[in-house]
């Protein structure tokens, strides 16, 4: 363990000690990488027995903190912000594995917006166990529905007119926007709630911007509302210059500064509902 820590020092506090695997930006490999299964950094290298409901419902689409309440944090250190979580986990199976135990490592890969893409399993104890092994016999089959969650970014700039929140002020390709929306969110099953999430960049009074972003997510909540839309499932939150997802270097004009931090002038609809 002591050796671990001190090669991990050496590549950089930031960089941590992560498998090698090479992943594609939408959160995809072709070849996933194992850390040595005792190289665990928590737990003192136990690894734990995960909550078997709570790993069904992991699900492509989660950020780290809805898998975070599923299993925990992971056990393996794969450095700052990485885009892969590793975990040791361990079931209890009566006549398999070791002492009746089968131990698995789990790889949850995230895209270059930090949100689940792909799971892989790798077999440690016993080394062709089936991971995760099978509890029951096969169900029914039913008719096929998929639990997502689905996110979708809309350019602020597109939206609304320049420094304007209300409905007045939405451009034509706002509306056209909105509206290819709507009806991707009518082929929806069950919603069970629409988070519109609105940003704004850091030019400008920040207690301003947070003002802005909020009247902006309630005016795409009162846009769904008068599509009809379910009120109950709406939830507009304005989170100002928060979370950028561009930086831009110093040094620059007004202008190419305005263009550079477009993208973080923006609004998130985050649904979390049932689709076939």
């Amino acid at each position: 363990m002591k050796n671990l820590f001190i090669m991990c020092l050496a590549v950089g506090i930031f960089s941590g000690c992560s498998t090698g695997t090479l992943i594609t930006k939408e959160g995809t490999t072709d070849n996933p990488k194992w850390h040595k299964a005792n190289d665990v950094i928590f737990n003192k290298e136990l690894g734990t027995f995960p909550n078997l409901q709570s790993l069904s419902q992991i699900r492509s689409g989660m950020t780290k903190d809805q898998l975070y309440e599923l299993i925990g944090r992971p056990q393996y250190d794969d450095g700052w912000r990485p885009r892969e979580w590793n975990y040791l986990f361990h079931f209890n199976t009566p006549g398999k594995g070791e002492n009746g135990i089968t131990t698995c490592q789990y790889k949850v890969l995230f895209d270059q917006n930090m949100i689940a893409s792909s799971f892989y399993w790798n077999p440690i104890h016993p080394e062709n166990a089936a991971c995760p092994p099978s509890f029951n016999p096969p169900k029914k089959e039913e008719p096929k529905q998929q639990v997502s969650i689905k996110r979708y970014t809309l350019g602020a700039d597109a939206l609304f007119a320049f420094d304007k929140s209300d409905l007045n002020h939405i451009n034509l390709k706002g509306r056209e926007d909105l509206d290819r929306l709507v009806t991707e969110l009518h082929k929806f099953n069950e919603i069970r709630t629409i988070r519109i999430l609105g940003y704004t960049d850091y030019l400008g009074q920040e207690a301003y911007n947070l003002t802005l972003s909020q009247k902006r997510a309630e005016t795409i909540k009162q846009y769904f509302l008068n599509s009809q839309i379910n009120a109950q499932v709406l939830i507009a939150q304005g989170l100002g210059e928060q979370d950028p997802v561009k930086h831009c270097a110093d040094g620059l004009s007004r202008n190419l500064l305005v263009k550079c931090l477009e993208p973080n002038r923006r609004v998130v609809i985050d649904v979390d509902g049932i689709i076939e």
